[in-house]
């Protein structure tokens, strides 16, 4: 039976979600979810995790990933699909990604100490670093713990995102030549949105589309959980011109983040643009 209800965008506790990748497979289930892709950031644990647990009589499962990319025009996060991820094209990709991301966070650590004076124990920022992919929550998190925030939410915006990075960043010609090099398909995440407060209509939106299709984009993620109608049919326009496909996603983070796993603003796949259908036809038949 051809899957109607999908969600290919969540993370786990391999990256800033609090579900573990065992966890999320019985919370697919339960929200009626057909078909499914754990994206977590900068790694494929979570994914070579639930395949070696999922059995037939769970929802369909593609292999995923999402790469926190940066360049010249701003933020940008790739997803990739049904990789092979032995593969080591995506593999040296991740590695990089990670070095990265534990870079940024041991300055940020700094930051936080040297500018604020906010310090921590040692056996805390041991768990911290031991992580597999820590980042802001995790340090937001652990900021309220010790009473030098009030909420996660409040760490980030008012201390954690004061540090910024000009180059510590995957670029994002290197994420799809990753994914490709695996066997995967790139895809845009949340277009609208570069990270954060970055928001990109219009001719910015295109501009950046029609760069990431030079290095082998193949898809759009046109419909995401806070989307508003404007922003879904201006990438569904975006898919149609450029012959892209379409996918679905929440990016449902657990207690994270306020948004629920299948609320992807897509009621079913026969209801949405036909580029959804031919998305999980090329992960299907791949």
């Amino acid at each position: 039976m051809f899957p109607e209800i999908v969600d290919f965008h969540m993370h786990t506790t391999v990256s800033d979600g609090t579900d573990t990748p065992e966890e999320i497979i019985g919370k697919v289930k339960e929200a009626g979810i057909e078909m499914f892709s754990v994206t977590d950031h900068d790694a494929i644990k979570s994914s070579e995790q639930v395949m070696s647990v999922i059995s037939h009589d769970d929802p369909v499962f593609v292999s995923g990933i999402e790469f926190s990319c940066k360049d010249e025009d701003g933020k940008y996060h790739i997803l990739g699909y049904r990789y092979t991820p032995v593969a080591a094209g995506i593999r040296q990709v991740v590695e990089k990604g990670h070095e990265l991301r534990m870079k940024k966070v041991r300055a940020r650590l700094d930051f936080l100490r040297d500018e604020f004076g906010f310090s921590f124990p040692g056996p805390a920022l041991h768990d911290l670093l031991s992580l597999d992919n820590p980042g802001k929550p995790h340090i937001g998190n652990m900021m309220v713990r010790f009473g030098y925030a009030d909420t996660k939410e409040h760490a980030i915006d008012n201390f954690i995102n004061k540090k910024h990075f000009k180059s510590a960043y995957l670029r994002p010609e290197e994420a799809i030549a990753g994914i490709i090099a695996a066997g995967g398909i790139p895809v845009l995440a949340h277009p609208s949105y570069g990270s954060g407060s970055e928001l990109y209509m219009g001719d910015d939106l295109e501009h950046r589309v029609k760069k990431l299709l030079g290095f082998g984009i193949r898809g759009l993620e046109a419909y995401y959980s806070v989307f508003s109608p404007k922003m879904i049919r201006e990438n569904l326009e975006l898919a149609n011109k450029y012959d892209l496909y379409v996918t679905a996603g929440s990016d449902y983070h657990g207690k994270n983040k306020i948004v629920s796993l299948g609320d992807t603003s897509l009621d079913s796949v026969s209801q949405g643009d036909p580029r959804v259908r031919k998305f999980i036809n090329a992960v299907l038949e791949g």
